[in-house]
């Protein structure tokens, strides 16, 4: 007898000692390592409503909590429905153990189990087969937890990992999921609901077993009330409580940006996974630009475009409001691909910065008459003779007309004036951070986007002009939380005035001019609007890339259209295929908002200036427009363009003291580049001959005047003077260049650049060419083919070492 009774004593001491070894030699698991642990991420809106829960890779919707974020009763509701004597076990309930047998053997069947808190989050750390070797390696487990951790901190773990739903870990992301709140805020039939999904996630799902949840959660107010852990008389009201359930969250909003964001981890903290994410995004404009998108890609299908992206700025603080990488991120076809930010070439839109790089160093202005002749730029590539959209020529054009209609020759001639490096660094300065390569490789084809960058650059450049020439870099993230609750640092934007603001007023008049733009888009077009908007469209050669920017004072909005296998489309321009989405966004965007003023004035004249020249107007100028000017810089001379002309009444032609019916008339005069052009336009240029029925004394009629039409006899150089000095700048850019000129001579033609005895080209209006700097003494001649000597000038170049 005395050996049966030391058996069955000596028998559980065996036991416990031999799961205790057990739990010393079990290794606590690397999965309980808060770093190690991978959540899903919130990615919320401004205000913060969720706009989409990103899923561990697992599949899960997880989430940590901390015990002091929970509402009060959700503890005491756990310790009810599982684990009661929690703060008395080590880890595994004895006489839990020993009334669950007694049970199940009474019954004939397992009736409860026995498994502690603790016990259970072993299981969801180790996963074990549902052996007795499983189940004793989970009980080691539990033990060895109990021993390193606190009963809070594994009260933390339980509620932040445990399944409570099919894919759904931890309590907070049950809260928000079923009942679209944290789980701070929970009242105690929540917190009663929520725990009682735990005993089993699946068959306890409120949205399919609602009265069944109820039933179970009954059964847990019932028990906290007699274990003392909540009042009997919030237990009754919780019980009389209809069960909440939210609608399942559709996964919609900003998908590209929101995983993007959820994928990110922060430089310097060990890459820890992000928690929750607070986005700048305005959660109702995202979702109205989402839904024009899709409808706008209807209307530009039969142009073979299948892909449309948009971003929208909010110009003051630089934060992203609305962010379409495609029109659906779940498409078969490259849904998933982020137009946002892919990197496409972006044909116009670029004019404007180059104009800006022109306006600052080299003094042009709004009225600067720029030349739209035919010409041919020499470039690495070979001969490149740029045309304008309409595939017309429009001599010489006002800067504003050049910008408001987007004409590509103007566009050239003044990059190349400007020169590759300076345009490319001023590039930079309002943020194409993308374009990468030597300013070489670009060439002045750069003002023809012949370089990619992405919409979200563009963007953020064109917000710069808003800002009166300031740029601030552009933002998505308000505030973010590592999974381990350290908030993150975001860094304050750091703004630089990279454009004179007067330079940036100038260009935002241009640009927002309905009737500059007119010539080349009409009236009515998708770039006008009920409030003044710049806008500035772009298609990139061959027809692979639309684009539409624009602002007003308080937003920018961005759209390309495409296709993202660079397939292109079929004669659609950026007019045709981003600007129509480009109208709606920007509707949508200053839904509710009062425009404020978009032209700020300070520092600038407004003066009335002759539409033809850009000068003062004359007595001939019947056409006057008001350009905006520095001070210094507005016009004093009066128009040159304009000449009167005595006529002879009856055939037109110059009217000599001889003739008798005379009368006087305005005709157009032009430089001698413009000649040809100005004839063949049939502009409006003075007589070159004496009319026959009274010619003057001692000359034969058709003897023209010279000064008739202002142009040479033979050509000349422009452009260096004779004896000019330059110096190369050893710490400047690698290419430093100036600009060749010459005058064509009477009838224009073809013109012969000639630099110390050897032909750099033959060369047609604007007879410019861009030559590289290199020291030493120069002799530049030009000459046409009937000239019978060449007019050459001298110049030095000095090395400034």
């Amino acid at each position: 007898m005395r050996r049966a009774i030391a058996s069955l004593v000596a028998t559980p001491l065996v036991v416990v000692c031999a799961l205790v070894l057990t739990a010393v030699a079990t290794p606590l698991p690397d999965a309980l390592r808060e770093s190690a642990q991978e959540v899903s991420v919130v990615v919320a809106d401004r205000d913060g409503r969720t706009l989409r829960e990103v899923r561990t890779r697992g599949g899960d919707i997880e989430s940590r909590v901390r015990l002091g974020e929970l509402a009060p009763a959700v503890v005491p509701a756990l310790l009810a429905a599982e684990d009661a004597r929690f703060f008395s076990h080590p880890g595994v309930d004895v006489l839990a153990i020993g009334r669950a047998s007694v049970t199940s053997l009474l019954a004939g069947r397992v009736v409860s189990g026995a498994s502690t808190i603790t016990q259970q989050l072993a299981r969801t750390l180790a996963p074990r087969p549902r052996t007795l070797l499983g189940k004793w390696k989970e009980m080691a487990l539990a033990l060895r937890l109990e021993s390193a951790l606190d009963k809070r901190r594994i009260l933390e773990e339980y509620l932040s990992r445990v399944p409570f739903g099919p894919g759904l870990r931890g309590i907070e992301a049950a809260s928000r999921h079923y009942l679209d709140k944290p789980a701070s805020a929970l009242d105690l039939a929540e917190a009663a609901e929520l725990v009682a999904l735990v005993r089993g996630p699946s068959l306890y799902d409120p949205r399919k077993r609602e009265a069944l949840v109820a039933r179970r959660r009954d059964r847990v107010l019932a028990r906290m009330a007699r274990r003392g852990l909540a009042d009997p008389e919030a237990v009754a009201r919780a019980v009389e409580e209809p069960m909440h359930v939210r609608r399942p969250f559709v996964e919609s909003a900003a998908p590209h940006l929101s995983l993007a964001l959820a994928r990110r981890t922060t430089p310097g903290d060990g890459g820890a996974a992000l928690a929750r994410v607070d986005t700048t995004l305005d959660a109702g404009l995202e979702r109205e630009v989402e839904t024009l998108a899709r409808r706008a890609l209807s209307g530009v299908e039969k142009a073979n475009v299948t892909a449309l992206a948009a971003v929208v700025l909010d110009n003051e603080s630089g934060g992203v409001l609305a962010y379409v990488g495609s029109p659906d991120y779940f498409a078969a076809a490259g849904g998933a691909n982020d137009g946002v930010r892919a990197l496409r070439q972006p044909g116009s839109t670029l004019k404007p910065f180059v104009y800006a790089a022109a306006m600052e160093s080299l003094g042009l202005t709004a009225a600067t008459l720029l030349p739209d002749v035919d010409v041919v730029f020499d470039t690495d590539g070979g001969p490149f003779a740029p045309k304008d959209y309409d595939g017309r020529t429009h001599g010489p054009v006002r800067l504003r007309q050049a910008l408001g209609s987007s004409l590509n020759i103007p566009a050239i001639a003044t990059a190349a004036r400007v020169g590759p490096p300076r345009l490319l660094e001023l590039l930079h300065r309002v943020g194409f951070a993308s374009l990468t390569a030597p300013a070489e490789r670009y060439g002045a084809a750069l003002a023809l986007g012949d370089g990619e960058v992405r919409l979200l650059e563009l963007a953020e450049a064109y917000a710069t002009l808003a800002r009166g020439g300031v740029h601030s870099p552009s933002t998505a993230v308000r505030r973010a939380v590592h999974a381990d609750g350290t908030r993150v640092e975001t860094p304050r934007p750091v703004r630089t005035r990279v454009i004179d603001s007067r330079t940036a007023a100038v260009l935002t008049d241009i640009l927002s001019d309905d009737a500059a733009r007119s010539a080349a888009f009409g009236r009515g077009s998708a770039l006008e609007l009920p409030f003044p908007v710049a806008a500035k469209t772009g298609t990139s050669k061959g027809y692979r890339d639309n684009w539409t920017v624009g602002f007003t004072h308080e937003v920018t909005v961005a759209v390309w259209a495409g296709n993202f296998d660079g397939t292109p489309m079929i004669g659609s321009s950026g007019i045709a295929g981003a600007a129509p989405l480009f109208h709606d966004v920007m509707l949508a965007a200053m839904r509710g908002r009062e425009p404020a003023p978009l032209v700020d004035r300070e520092g600038l004249v407004d003066v009335e200036v002759c539409a033809l020249s850009g000068e003062r107007p004359g007595p001939g100028c019947t056409h006057r427009v008001h350009e905006l000017f520095r001070p210094e810089q507005a016009p004093r001379s009066e128009c040159t363009m304009h000449v009167r002309r005595l006529v002879n009444s009856d055939d037109g032609l110059l009217a000599s003291p001889a003739c008798t019916n005379v009368e006087e008339r305005t005709f157009e005069a032009y430089e001698s580049r413009y000649v040809a052009w100005a004839k063949a336009a049939q502009r409006p240029l003075a007589p070159e001959r004496y009319s026959p029925r009274c010619p003057p004394r001692g000359a034969a009629s058709s003897i023209a005047e010279p000064r008739a039409t202002g142009a040479l006899l033979e050509p000349a150089v422009r452009y260096p003077r004779d004896g000019a000095r330059f110096v190369v700048d050893r710490g400047g850019p690698s290419r430093q260049e100036i600009v060749l000129a010459a005058e064509p001579g009477e009838g224009g033609g073809p013109v012969r650049f000639v630099l110390d005895g050897r032909t750099l080209g033959t060369v047609s209006a604007p007879y410019e060419l861009p030559w590289a700097l290199a020291p030493g003494r120069h002799r530049f001649e030009v000459a046409n083919a009937t000239a019978r000597e060449a007019r050459a000038v001298t110049f030095d170049v000095e090395d400034g070492r």
